[in-house]
Order: C-alpha cells, then structure tokens, then sequence
C-alpha cells in the first residue's frame, strides 16, 4: 500500500532564495530533528541536479541506518525529486515545489512512500505516519527560523 503525505508552507522571501536553500544538499541536516542523529555523508554534487546522489547516516528508534537518495527530477527555481535508492523504506519519492506568491514562496511537499513487511508494515503505519509527521512539523518551525516568518 502506498500512503501519502503533504505539506505546504509559506517563505517570505523569494523562489529563488528559498530554492537556492534547498538545492544545497548538506543543508538536510539542519532541518532534521536531532534525535535523527542525521548527517549527510556524501553528496556527488555540491548542489543537487537530475543525477545527483546523497548518502546519509541517521538513527530511527536508535537503530542506526544508511539511506541513499537519487535526485529524480529537477527544473530549477522550480521543483525537483528525491527518490530512496537505499533505505528502511520499500518506496519512498519526495516531491519539492516552488511557487512564487504575493510577498514570497509557497513550498510544497508530496512524499509517496510504502513501508516494508507487507501486513505488518502497514501494521505499524500509525507510529510511522506520527514520526514522519514530527519530523515535517520539525521542517516547518526550522524552515520559518531559518528562510523567514510565515509559517
């Protein structure tokens, strides 16, 4: 089964700006709760692009775990896609947009994921529906400290 979160935020300030945040892969790290234990590991691009490949270390429920990411789609100032190559996940896809709005941005977030473990996974939704949600709710408050108010 695949399950479906989305998020929207308003930046005061430009596409460009806020999207020039987001394109810088080793920013990730800043909008993760800490008690993700992230770190980016590798990225082969100092900015992201079609192409580009991340790798991240992280702990979930103190289990530490690799992920790797593809970035699948990319129109710049725009939108762009991460896809999870490696990871806890069975699919994960994360849809970035960019919309210039009177008086700034508006982002927004469109994460399809499918969890492992057929009927157990989807079992034990809930608590990954309520972690991914704490995370965003994380993005949200770290996102508006760090681009502007509005959140």
């Amino acid at each position: 089964m695949i399950y479906l979160l989305e998020r929207r935020q308003f930046v005061p300030r430009d596409v460009p700006a806020v999207f020039g945040f987001f394109k810088n892969p080793y920013n990730l790290g800043a909008l993760t709760p800490p008690w993700m234990h992230f770190r980016v590991v590798l990225s082969s691009d100092p900015e992201i692009r079609e192409g580009t490949r991340i790798r991240y270390r992280l702990r979930l429920h103190g289990i530490p775990l690799g992920w790797e990411s593809l970035i699948s789609e990319y129109v710049e100032n725009a939108a762009f896609a991460d896809v999870m190559v490696t990871g806890p996940y069975r699919r994960w896809r994360h849809r970035h947009e960019f919309q210039p709005v009177p008086g700034g941005t508006e982002m927004r977030d469109r994460v399809e994921y499918e969890l492992p473990f057929g009927p157990l996974g989807r079992l034990g939704h809930f608590l990954v529906r309520r972690q991914l949600a704490a995370i965003f709710d994380y993005r949200v408050v770290v996102i508006a400290r760090i681009l502007g108010s509005g959140a």
